[in-house]
Formats: structure tokens, sequence, C-alpha cells
């Protein structure tokens, strides 16, 4: 059986969903608001960078695009400066009354992270740039503990595999005590690098990590998805890491598009029967959902678990 049921309906969105001009659609963060599931989806314009469109559904699989883009790059003081290649990968975590968005700034000086918010998805203010160079994957928790945020990263490394690490902040802007907590396993499906995929999704076991690994191969990467789950209560705490892999490209549209070979997950809505969708970008494409259940990744944390470290 199927860690995760691919939807009939898949892709969801493509290009042709989309009323003004790209070339892919792909990466988005989703959330629940007003009733509405609301995707930010990553897309490629025909001069080759990335801005990011709005979707919008009332079931989770049937989404209409709205008119224009939701960010593109800014135009504004030290914003624009960093964002001047492009944004791109949207991550959406609600805090309070707050959904704060993080997305991958690219310009020149490499790549860094944006912090954005909005209360309503109509209007959106940049908060500020929360790393330096380079770093390409940040997810919030959606809370607090004792007052401070957490966030996980994934800074480059060109001494140790790319991993996963924690990292505290009192204010959202300034960050640190980081901290590595799991590592890509030798010979192992993820053995190239981890990066966090999801914000994420609290359980009574623990927090739910879904995160994107890589196994090099002859003819290039193969990005799959991973599980996690870290203490309720210290989220650095690393409870299990599932040891195999719950979804790996398999369809036409993962297998084949503008990078071969790819699920990359930037956004998952927990429902109140304990079942999960989680969201993927198909090949760097198209955008893809699927269905599981959060007990069934609980067990492959606690049950059928490799270390963090």
């Amino acid at each position: 059986m199927a860690i995760i049921e691919r939807y009939v309906g898949n892709p969801i969105l493509t290009k042709d969903d989309v009323p003004y001009p790209v070339e892919t659609v792909h990466n988005a963060g989703v959330t629940k608001h007003s009733e509405r599931y609301v995707m930010l989806f990553r897309a490629h314009l025909r001069n080759g960078r990335s801005i990011i469109g709005k979707a919008e559904s009332y079931d989770g699989f049937s989404f209409e695009v709205s008119p224009q883009p939701f960010l593109t790059p800014s135009d504004e003081a030290v914003f624009a400066e960093y964002e001047e290649y492009g944004v791109e990968d949207p991550r959406i975590s609600q805090i309070d009354d707050q959904y704060l968005i993080t997305y991958s700034a690219y310009s020149r000086h490499g790549v860094r992270i944006g912090l954005a918010r909005t209360a309503d998805f109509q209007q959106v203010e940049r908060i500020a740039l929360i790393s330096a160079a380079d770093m390409r994957n940040v997810v919030l928790f959606p809370t607090r503990f004792d007052g401070r945020y957490a966030r996980l990263d994934r800074p480059h490394s060109h001494i140790s595999p790319w991993s996963i690490w924690i990292s505290w902040s009192p204010d959202l802007i300034h960050w640190g005590g980081s901290e590595l907590i799991i590592k890509p396993e030798a010979y192992h499906w993820d053995q190239m690098k981890i990066g966090p995929g999801a914000p994420p999704l609290e359980t009574p076991a623990g927090w739910l990590n879904i995160y994107h690994g890589v196994f090099e191969t002859m003819s290039g990467g193969v990005y799959r998805l991973g599980v996690s789950l870290h203490d309720l209560a210290d989220p650095g705490h690393v409870l299990g890491v599932a040891d195999e892999w719950i979804l790996s490209p398999q369809d036409p549209w993962e297998i084949t598009g503008y990078v071969p070979n790819v699920v990359f997950c930037c956004g998952a809505v927990a429902e109140d029967d304990g079942t999960i969708k989680i969201y993927w970008g198909g090949a760097d494409t198209v955008m893809c959902v699927g269905t599981t259940n959060q007990d069934l990744l609980i067990d492959l944390c606690l049950h059928h678990s490799r270390a963090p470290l």
C-alpha cells in the first residue's frame, strides 16, 4: 500500500491554468484560510526568473488562479537588491491571526530567505531578510516555544552533506542558537542532501516534518520526500526519522519536466479527521497532491526509523 495516495486528478495545476504567461507552476506553500485552501506557487517567467502566484480552492483539489501574481521581486530599498533574480518556494505558517511566508530571494549575491506576512492573502507586507547567503530552505513552526519562534533551516555546506538545522528567534528577525539536528544517511535514499519541506504539522505524538532528500545518480539527482517526528515541547529533539521515503517520482509529470525526477514539497494541510493533504511540485513543472494519515507517518518515524545524526 502506498504511504501517500496520489490524487487521481493530478496534476492539479499547470501553466495552462494561469491567466498570465508562465512556463511552470510548482513548489507551492498551502494553508487554510476562511474555509478555503490557499496555494502560493512558484512560477518561471519566460525570462527564466521566478515569481509567486496565488490559487484558491474549496476542496483542496480544484484550484482557481488569481488574475495577478501574489509576490514579485521588490523594487523597494534593501529587498530590491536581494530579490533581483526572483522569489521562489514559499512556505506558509499561521501564528495567531497572521500568515507568515518564508521564501527564497535570489540575486547576484546568492540566495537568502525573505519573510513576509499577510492577514487575508489580499495584501502582503515584507518583514525582513532573515538569513545571509547561502540559505535555501527555511520553514517556521506555527507556534512559539516559551516565547521564542523556531524554524528549520538548510544552510549550504561543501564540507558536510547539506543537513537540517534548528534556529530560534525572539522577534522573527534576529535568529541564532542554531543546532544541527538531522543529517543525510550514507548510501541511503537521501544521502546527497536533505532540507525542510512543509512547515511542521502538530500531532498528539509530536511535530511531523515532511522533508526532501536527494540521491545522486548517473543521470542527476532524484528528489524524494521523507518524514521525521520532533518533540512537541522541544522541536530540536528528534524522536525519529523514517528510514524509507514516503514519496518518490513515479508519474510521467514527476519523471519528465523542467527538472526531471523531482517531487518537492513546500506545503501540507492537516485535516480534523487525521488525514493530511500533501502538495508537491512535479519535475519543477506542475503541482500535485496526495493524501495520507498522520498515524501512519508517526508509526514510520517511531517504529521504522533510523538515527537522525
